[in-house]
């Protein structure tokens, strides 16, 4: 019988997360900050390289499957047969109240202002940092909701990420709350801010550690 050591070290806070992005037990918001992380922190990288290296053996234990193919029910749901027409006539008089309905509607129906459509928090494990996004419209607002302003000869700068894209910078951070030009953005593109020199990174690329990060959602 293999005795079980009782004295193993102890993971340090990154060491723990690279594992368990390895391991595939971070949710999504987890996950995605952490893939946020091995762009900008060549350090955390090659600890998450390290654990992909120990933890290779076992995937020998689990044969190849093949994915059912989930087109057909997929396609099904998106794109329902549609029900049997009443008739042309019957189609054409449905089609012009329609239109005029929406005419009335648009007409006494004092303009709407811009919703918010996708928010993130931005947080790290490491940071007492914590800000809340917004995209409204064609505006993007951060707001500070925990921690204190970068240090002395130090700004805060904020970054979007798409996929494996190098992040791209929507500028440093001045005030506790910024309302700017919503950059082009989706559902899981991620926010990041760094710490970096007054005025922000140089060349336009980041170099100091990522202080809070976060996916955006839609609502």
């Amino acid at each position: 019988m293999t005795s079980t050591p009782t004295d193993l070290p102890e993971l340090s806070d990154d060491e723990a997360l690279a594992a368990e992005y390895v391991l595939g037990t971070l949710d999504l918001a987890e996950r995605s900050a952490a893939e946020a992380r091995l762009r900008l922190d060549h350090n955390f990288a090659d600890l998450v390289n390290d654990w992909q290296n120990r933890l290779a053996d076992l995937n020998e234990d689990y044969p190849e499957v093949v994915a059912p193919n989930l087109l057909p029910q997929i396609e099904a749901r998106l794109f329902p047969q549609a029900a049997k027409s009443r008739g042309w006539f019957a189609w054409a008089a449905g089609l012009a109240t329609a239109a005029l309905i929406a005419v009335a509607v648009f007409e006494l129906s004092p303009p709407s202002l811009p919703t918010t459509t996708m928010t993130a928090e931005l947080t790290a494990e490491a940071s007492p940092l914590r800000y809340e996004a917004a995209i409204a419209g064609d505006q993007l607002t951060l707001t500070r909701t925990a921690g204190a302003q970068a240090e002395a000869g130090k700004d805060y700068e904020l970054w979007i990420i798409e996929g494996d894209n190098p992040p791209v910078s929507l500028g440093v951070l001045t005030e506790a709350s910024v309302t700017i030009p919503a950059p082009q953005a989706a559902e899981g593109f991620v926010l990041a801010i760094t710490l970096e020199p007054a005025g922000g990174g140089p060349d336009g690329k980041p170099t100091g550690p990522i202080v809070a990060a976060g996916p955006l959602k839609k609502i």
